[in-house]
Formats: structure tokens, C-alpha cells, sequence
């Protein structure tokens, strides 16, 4: 089955929403009600109707134009409360005090359907959410992963920085990190490759 990588327009929001909500219990949660799952999407789909202005989306989709694969790359303005400040109460200013800051990110929405066996499918969104954290020595990203995905990041030779106690969300133990450019570029270099025909970056 072929895929191919693109950005995702504002209409689609809800769709990412309920993709992201559906695979994360999927990955995580034997038997979650579904008005749980119904009130986390809208939930989700309000945080990312919010942050819409800044940010980007990246999907991968089947031949049936259904998503596998989804990242959300988010340039903070310093007014939106970023998901790390909502679900671990961190302030992203605190963690960062003491480097030269040119911008905070935040990367979100990471997902991919259960059972798609595309090993480089998970650099490609990579790649694509990290990109513009690449482009400046000065540059930070926050994130929160699972400890699976923190696993993966580690093997994928990205380095990340536990930032906080972690909480349980959206079905799974979840743990607050950051990611600054000197722990991104070696990934990055190394697989930019991977989406340059995409001409997404």
C-alpha cells in the first residue's frame, strides 16, 4: 500500500483529533468508554483550532486518503498556554533560563496507526517536526511522550531532557521533556534525507 506525506489543512483538524484520541487508546487502553474518548477529541480539537495560527501539521496517509502517521510543530507566541504548562503545570521559561533563547516550540500530536509497519515513517514526521528547530543553534522544543516513545527517541539517537514528574494522559503514563537544537541537529542531518522529495521542508 503506498503513503505519501503532506500538510494538513485547517477543515481536516477534527480528523487528526480523533485520529490522535482513537490510536492513543488503541496503543494504550484495553476498553476505554466512548464518551471519554468523544470528550478527548473535542478536547484536543479545541487546543489545535487555538494554536492553528502557528502551527503545522504533518500527515501521512494511505491511498484511501486515511491518516497512519501524524506530528504537530508549533512555534509558541508566549500568550497560548502550551500543553506542558495545562498538564504539568511547567513553565517553559523556567526550564530554559540559563541558554540563549531564540524560540520556543512545542511538538505535539505524534501518532501512528496501530499495525502500519513503516519503520521510516516515524523519522519522516520527525524530521518534519523538528525542522524549523533546526534551523537556529538558539531553539527549543517541549513535547510530552509516553515512555515507550521516550525509548524510541533514545534509540533514534535523539536526546531529550526529562523535565518533570510524569502524569497519566490521554491513556497513557506521560512524561514531560524538552528537546533543545543540540539534541535534534545529529537526528536531523541524518535522516533530512528521508522527506527532501516531499518538498515540505
Amino acid at each position: 500500500m503506498k503513503s505519501y506525506l503532506e500538510k494538513l489543512s485547517t477543515n481536516e483538524i477534527f480528523n487528526l483529533s480523533k485520529f490522535v484520541v482513537e490510536e492513543n487508546f488503541n496503543h494504550h487502553v484495553e476498553d476505554e468508554g466512548r464518551i471519554k474518548i468523544e470528550k478527548d477529541i473535542l478536547s484536543v480539537y479545541q487546543e489545535e483550532i487555538n494554536y492553528v495560527e502557528n502551527s503545522e501539521i504533518f500527515v501521512c496517509k494511505d491511498d484511501c486518503g486515511s491518516i497512519t502517521g501524524a506530528i504537530r510543530v508549533l512555534r509558541w507566541n508566549y500568550i497560548d498556554k502550551l500543553p506542558i504548562q495545562n498538564i504539568f503545570g511547567i513553565d517553559p521559561l523556567m526550564v530554559v533560563e540559563d541558554r540563549d533563547l531564540h524560540e520556543i516550540w512545542h511538538i505535539g500530536r505524534f501518532a501512528i496507526k496501530k499495525g502500519v509497519n513503516d519503520p521510516n515513517l516515524f523519522k519522516k514526521l520527525m524530521v518534519c517536526a523538528i525542522s524549523p528547530i533546526c534551523k537556529h543553534k538558539g531553539n527549543i522544543a517541549f513535547a510530552e511522550c509516553d515512555s515507550k516513545l521516550l525509548r524510541i527517541l533514545l534509540l533514534l539517537g535523539i536526546k531529550p531532557n526529562v523535565v518533570g514528574e510524569s502524569v497519566n494522559y490521554l491513556g497513557s503514563e506521560t512524561i514531560p521533556i524538552s528537546l533543545p537544537y543540540e539534541g535534534l541537529i545529529e537526528f536531523y542531518e541524518r535522516n533530512k534525507h528521508l522527506i527532501i522529495d516531499n518538498k515540505l521542508l
